[in-house]
Formats: structure tokens, sequence, C-alpha cells
């Protein structure tokens, strides 16, 4: 069960990285957030959507610093170290 989480947490974040491109600020995180689940397709999205709302400060905080998608899941418990 949490594999599948930690993939879906990576893929969204992949996707919602490239969207807010390379040193984005709050509002292209923001932007990228909203966007990133829409492209995701209906099922993913819901839980993309559930995932950006739990973890907002957190994921906007590792796409700020740079992390790596994987990174960001780990930080919030979703994927293993």
């Amino acid at each position: 069960r949490r594999g599948i989480k930690c993939s879906l947490c990576t893929k969204a974040l992949k996707k919602i990285q490239a969207l807010a491109g390379d040193n984005p600020d709050e509002s292209a995180v923001t932007a990228a957030l909203e966007k990133g689940c829409r492209v995701l397709g209906r099922l993913v999205g819901k839980l993309c959507r559930r995932l950006v709302n739990k973890y907002r400060a957190q994921i906007t905080e590792g796409l700020q610093n740079g992390d790596t998608p994987r990174d960001i899941c780990t930080a919030v418990g979703i994927c293993k170290s």
C-alpha cells in the first residue's frame, strides 16, 4: 500500500515541479500545485489534491529549496527513506 502512495506522490510532484519551473517563487508553486493535480486525471488528481492540501507548506518549501520529488515525499512521510 505504501509503495503505491510513494510512487503516486513522486509522480505528482515531478509533474508539479516541471510546471513550477526552475527557482519558482511561491505564486509559481501555487499555480503548479493547482494545475499539476488537474492534469493527472480524475483518480490520481483527487489523491494529488489531498496530498497538496495536507502538505502544501512542505511541498512549497521543498520545491523552492530544489529538493527532489522523492525527497519531499520522504520528508512528509509518504515514502520510506
